[in-house]
């Protein structure tokens, strides 16, 4: 049985999808512990950003919502699609629109900065006490030779 996948965009200013959203970031939160944003902060953050979203069988399993200067302000995959590709396809969409491409990961957050150095982002620097519960995160940035990088290229040159 295969799933029909979707690929959806909430511009600056749209919330099509920000319900959805939520429930999947609660989710991950009650889950992993992360992804801990207040509902006032998560909604007026995706209101400002644009939100790539990958949906299966109009469910939503990944998005990634992002600033107009390519900080990625969330990520997340639904812990059952993970491996699947969903993150990665985000971030190359990100990257295909935007320069620069940053974002945050707490320090204690193992899986996701293993997803992010896999894809070629390097650590700038470390926060200490960047969150509001004092966690310590670091600030990565996407590098210009990083695979993630090199495949959109590719595609572009083909």
């Amino acid at each position: 049985m295969s799933a029909t996948v979707e690929k959806r965009l909430d511009e600056a200013g749209e919330t099509d999808s920000v319900e959805a959203a939520w429930q999947l970031k609660e989710r991950i939160h009650r889950t992993e512990g992360v992804l801990k944003q207040r509902r006032g902060f998560f909604t007026d953050a995706y209101r400002r950003s644009t939100t790539h979203l990958f949906f299966e069988d109009d469910q939503l399993v990944a998005f990634g919502s992002v600033r107009r200067d390519g900080y990625i302000l969330f990520l997340a995959v639904h812990p059952a699609a993970r491996g699947q590709g969903y993150g990665q396809r985000l971030i190359a969409d990100i990257a295909e629109q935007h320069r620069t491409v940053s974002c945050h990961a707490r320090t204690t957050n193992t899986e996701a900065l293993g997803f992010y150095e896999h894809l070629g982002f390097r650590i700038d620097r470390r926060i200490d006490n960047y969150y509001e519960d004092n966690g310590d995160a670091y600030y990565l940035k996407l590098g210009e030779d990083s695979t993630i990088r090199r495949k959109v290229s590719e595609f572009f040159n083909r």
